[in-house]
């Protein structure tokens, strides 16, 4: 086989839904890992990541038995009728504007990690800095970012490589494993929508089966190896940023670091970190756009106020914290997902063994979720 053709068949395939995955949920782990101890987090993502390839291959098989060119409430819709395709759409719509939410939030931090030592400004200065460029981009329709996202993950990961060549030598692990019991009840099922969040790779199933189109015998264990690269991802950061910064993690990973490693190698980080949530951004913003422009049939700026607007004024209303929107995107809109996801397996004469244990777990997700937001 020409390398062209593997390239084509089975590298372009994974790395298209694997750099989907990777967004900025990721940048919450280390943090969360602190706060439930290290080994009760290990746990948590084995069992989450496991339900999630579980999940993946699910909506494989309905993806492959359904006409193309649906997406995720066209495929609802078609199964479960319009109720169904309402829900979806409504969870679609608002766990994109959670999504958003979250991009501004941690991209702001760091906009303000790189340029704070030399302008002394305060957070909501580098909030207004971030949005205006991310709406700038939308506004004018800009696709140059979408082709450069694989340098830009490439560039996030040798970002990374870069922080554990540095930090050898302040590498604790006795930091990391002296947490590794510290579970506080009020943290018990803290990793859930987090973790659900920053694996979640739903709407880019269809996408991948159009590119494999002439190579579908193929399509689940492409569709495994893309979830799973992500996931061995995210261990490795987080064992490498709780090595480093123990107690001392931030929500957003890197700031964290500055003590230890200098504010050189921050500032390399999150302008890393930075150039994702932009991509992610105006990637899932374009998307939204494109959703009221032609599915509501409104007006080109309109389309624009509701992308942007959205989640600017949630931040400012005082959803700041990452972690608790993370939390909530994963634990209630995702979980929500995933219940439609199994209603269409069960009607598809999927498995019982599987559907009533992951449907139990979803919907406990959602009524822990919805009890820890309001707290």
């Amino acid at each position: 086989m020409l390398i062209k053709d593997f390239f084509k068949k089975y590298v372009y395939p994974v790395a298209m839904m694997s750099g989907g995955i990777i967004g900025v949920g990721f940048f919450s782990l280390p943090y969360i890992a602190v706060q439930v101890g290290t080994w009760p987090m290990v746990f948590y993502f084995l069992i989450l990541v496991s339900i999630i390839v579980i999940l993946h291959l699910i909506f494989a098989e309905i993806s492959l038995k359904t006409p193309d060119f649906k997406r995720f409430p066209g495929i609802v819709g078609h199964y479960l009728g319009r109720f169904g395709g309402v829900v979806a759409f409504f969870s679609v719509i608002l766990g994109t504007y959670g999504a958003l939410l979250a991009y501004l939030i941690v991209g702001s931090q760091f906009l303000q990690n790189i340029f704070g030592s030399f302008f002394q400004f305060g957070g909501l200065f580098y909030i207004l800095i971030y949005f205006l460029i991310v709406s700038a981009i939308i506004w004018f329709d800009v696709k140059l970012i979408s082709k450069l996202e694989f340098w830009i993950l490439s560039f996030l990961f040798l970002s990374i490589l870069f922080i554990f060549s540095k930090s050898i030598g302040q590498i604790n692990f006795a930091s990391m494993f002296n947490s590794g019991f510290s579970l506080k009840s009020s943290n018990l099922f803290l990793p859930y929508g987090p973790i659900l969040f920053s694996l979640w790779g739903i709407s880019l199933i269809p996408e991948v089966e159009e590119m494999m189109k002439r190579n579908k015998k193929n399509f689940k264990k492409t569709v495994v190896v893309a979830t799973l690269i992500p996931a061995l991802f995210y261990l490795f950061f987080i064992f490498l940023i709780v090595s480093i910064s123990g107690s001392q993690t931030t929500e957003s990973a890197f700031a964290g670091l500055k003590i230890f490693l200098g504010s050189e190698i921050i500032i390399v980080a999150s302008l890393a970190g930075l150039f994702v949530t932009i991509a992610a951004f105006v990637s899932q913003g374009l998307t939204l756009k494109k959703v009221f422009l032609y599915d509501l049939k409104i007006k080109k700026w309109q389309a624009f106020v509701m992308t942007c607007s959205v989640p600017l004024i949630l931040l400012l209303s005082g959803f700041n914290s990452f972690i608790s929107v993370v939390s909530l995107i994963g634990g209630v809109l995702l979980s929500i997902n995933g219940v439609l996801i199994l209603l269409m397996y069960k009607k598809n004469g999927g498995k019982s063994f599987l559907i009533y244990p992951l449907l139990l777990i979803f919907l406990l997700g959602i009524i822990y979720e919805i009890i820890y937001f309001i707290k």
